[in-house]
């Protein structure tokens, strides 16, 4: 791999299966480590539709950006639909992928974000939820949170949740755990220990900010302590300049002070 101002396709060998798995990665270049965000794709779209929304704003901080596929769009013509979707294998080629580019680039231990929107949100709460303390911040947008609520909300999508769970929701015992292990309200408790900062838009009509809502309510009721949750006047939308001013919060703690009001 290079250092370069544009992103270059890579592939990982999947820890689980052996497959050469591809990504988009970019690094500003220098032997000085620099900040990562991983960016996840949205339910319907491949590793490069975060480029445009992404790579300026890390080309512009010096950071890197990694872009992985995570087996694909969620959808019913996806030959390995039910590998997608959230599943273990998926959620493990993120990890797979952040492991090599750290192991052979110069990127901060101490600084790693995870940013994604719609089935990209979704994502990044089942990653992060899977290593609480390997990310410094996990920025989620409009995501889905439920997916066998979500299956019965949206029935533009309910097709492809089906193929990518094997079936309609309802089923067998199997079938149930498989719609549990890719909806992050099943794993609250690894959530809480998260510095997660989540975003739903009032009126969005794809996934509604209900998922969003139940989650923030969850998390609360659990004494989640480093949770932030906002409801913006909007729709299914990812707005990238907050989240990558969170981000950049993160990294400058003296900031949180800064507009303090003292009466």
């Amino acid at each position: 791999m290079t250092a370069g101002a544009a992103m270059e396709e890579i592939h990982i060998p999947s820890s689980v299966d052996g497959s050469p798995e591809p990504a988009l990665w970019f690094h500003p270049g220098g032997p000085d480590p620099v900040p990562l965000v991983v960016g996840l794709h949205t339910w319907s779209y491949d590793r490069f539709n975060q480029v445009e929304g992404m790579l300026p704003r890390c080309r512009e901080r010096g950071w890197a950006l990694l872009l992985p596929e995570f087996r694909g769009p969620n959808l019913s013509s996806n030959p390995r639909a039910q590998e997608a979707a959230g599943s273990p294998v998926a959620v493990r080629d993120i990890y797979d992928a952040v492991e090599l580019v750290t192991g052979r680039s110069a990127v901060r231990d101490d600084a790693r974000f995870l940013l994604g929107g719609s089935g990209g949100g979704q994502m990044a709460l089942l990653t992060a939820a899977a290593s609480p303390k390997s990310w410094r911040g996990v920025s989620a947008w409009v995501p889905i949170t439920d997916l066998a609520a979500w299956h019965a909300e949206n029935p533009e999508y309910a097709g492809h949740v089906a193929a990518c769970c094997g079936e309609v929701p309802g089923g067998s015992g199997e079938l149930s755990d498989r719609y549990r292990e890719r909806s992050p309200l099943h794993y609250l408790e690894d959530l809480a220990q998260v510095n997660l900062s989540v975003h739903h838009g009032r009126h969005d009509d794809v996934v509604s900010y209900h998922h969003s809502w139940k989650l923030a309510q969850e998390l609360e009721a659990r004494g989640a302590e480093h949770f932030f949750f906002e409801i913006f006047d909007g729709a299914h939308d990812i707005h990238y300049d907050t989240a990558f001013t969170w981000f950049s919060n993160q990294l400058m703690k003296e900031l949180s002070q800064a507009g303090r009001l003292t009466g």
